[in-house]
């Protein structure tokens, strides 16, 4: 009889230990990890975007090769609106 509570009470023991285990993973592992995934990317796309950016004002255009084709990318100067004369009222 004492061996079997003995046997029992390793196992909750060690299922006890093991839920702990999972509980620690999800609540506090993971979100570090995810949270390191997530910064190293934004510091990824600053990087690409400073490059792409300090290309431009180089060159006046940048390179991206996608595959087989390149995508050329230049400065966009949106056409300005020329302020509208008023004509005078026809007599």
């Amino acid at each position: 009889m004492v061996n079997r509570t003995n046997v029992l009470l390793s196992i909750l023991i060690i299922i006890i230990v093991v839920l702990a285990g999972i509980m620690i993973y999800a609540f506090v592992i993971k979100p570090k990890i995810s949270g390191y995934n997530v910064q190293k990317q934004t510091e990824g796309v600053q990087i690409a975007i400073s490059y792409i950016v300090s290309q431009l004002q180089q060159n006046g255009f940048v390179q991206i090769p996608i595959g087989n084709q390149t995508l050329i990318l230049v400065p966009y100067a949106p056409p300005q609106q020329q302020p509208q004369q008023e004509t005078p009222p026809a007599q």
